[in-house]
């Protein structure tokens, strides 16, 4: 699942991809807005860590990948 993650005054987003779940990811980003940084792991095994007070949005995308081709 794609994951954006918006941080004040910068203008870049920092997008990575997870294994982990829509929900796992909303109660991440609730636990760091309720005072710890936002810890996320991505597909390769790289860590983004985010202080809780630096955060502008987060957007969780879709658990399943949209399928391409002749076959959808």
């Amino acid at each position: 699942m794609e994951i954006r993650i918006g941080v004040q005054n910068v203008s870049r987003e920092i997008v990575i991809e997870t294994e982990m779940t829509a929900d796992a990811v909303a109660t991440a980003v609730a636990d760091a807005v309720a005072g710890a940084t936002l810890d996320l792991t991505d597909e390769k095994g790289r860590r983004v860590v985010v202080p809780a007070g630096a955060l502008g949005y987060v957007e969780i995308g879709e658990e399943t990948k949209r399928r391409v081709g002749f076959g959808a």
